[in-house]
């Protein structure tokens, strides 16, 4: 079952539509897991090729609450998003975390952000501020917000925002301030006061975010003392995944890894006791 709903952004306001993936089979627990499902860049909660969509299916048939909700000015969300930042989508994240943990049926301490590109950057930064955030999934994440989006929309863009105080990239107009946002965080510097396990996953065709960044990432993680940090590098897939292939393999992965992650975690409990 799939509902649509909408989420209200406690810091601006703003209205968030949201749809919510019930599990579709019972494992007799009487609180399960969830994820939430964060889109990257100008992007939306259906993703490239109906990703997120299939995504949130798959882990809902694994016995997954999966919220996916557009950021604020994407999507069928209110606001725009030009004249928003990262530290607004860091407090929208916040806000899908408040309604997922306001459901009784839903286990606190079983709550995964799963974000693509910069959105990747926005659940890490989320869960560096939001100790609720127990586990990360980052696809393709972006690691240098400020670098890597300005590499996206263009230099000339970018200084036509500063000397006029915006551009249009795909029909989305991208003001100073969204941009100043971007320098304000570093994804690397945060990665390790994040003590939850990781997955990251990149394609090796990836022409927008460097796989190096998901290597470079997993070695910051392991400097921590808790946590894992695993990595699944998908051969010749592209930044959205978009060979059908590449879908099935990057939402395998990151089913196979959560159960073994929820096993794991059974194992070190029993072991515990």
């Amino acid at each position: 079952m799939e509902k649509s709903l909408t989420l209200k952004s406690p810091k601006d306001g703003l209205e968030l539509a949201a749809t919510l993936h019930y599990p579709t089979v019972n494992k007799g627990e009487s609180k399960v897991p969830a994820v939430i499902i964060c889109h990257g860049f100008v992007g939306n909660r259906i993703g490239v090729d109906r990703l997120f969509v299939k995504t949130a299916r798959a882990l809902a048939a694994q016995g997954y609450y999966v919220l996916r909700f557009d950021y604020g000015g994407c999507g069928e969300s209110a606001g725009d998003y030009g004249a928003l930042g990262l530290d607004a989508m860091i407090d929208q994240t916040r806000a899908a975390l408040d309604y997922v943990l306001s459901m009784d049926c839903v286990d606190a301490r079983r709550v995964t952000l799963l974000g693509h590109s910069l959105g990747g950057a926005t659940a890490l930064l989320t869960a560096v501020q939001d100790k609720r955030v127990k586990t990360l999934v980052l696809w393709s994440p972006v690691a240098y917000p400020f670098n890597d989006i300005v590499r996206i929309v263009g230099r000339e863009s970018y200084d036509e925002a500063i000397e006029k105080g915006s551009t249009d990239h795909h029909g989305y107009t991208l003001q100073p301030v969204f941009f100043d946002s971007l320098m304000q965080h570093q994804p690397f510097q945060a990665a390790p006061r994040f003590s939850g396990d990781v997955l990251l996953v990149h394609g090796t065709s990836d022409e927008d975010i460097p796989v190096d960044y998901s290597f470079l990432l997993q070695k910051v993680f392991w400097t921590r003392n808790d946590g894992i940090c695993d990595k699944e590098i998908i051969f010749q897939a592209d930044h959205t995944y978009s060979a059908r292939k590449h879908q099935e393999e990057a939402i395998r992965v990151t089913s196979e890894w959560l159960t073994g992650l929820e096993k794991r975690h059974e194992q070190w409990h029993h072991w515990s006791i």
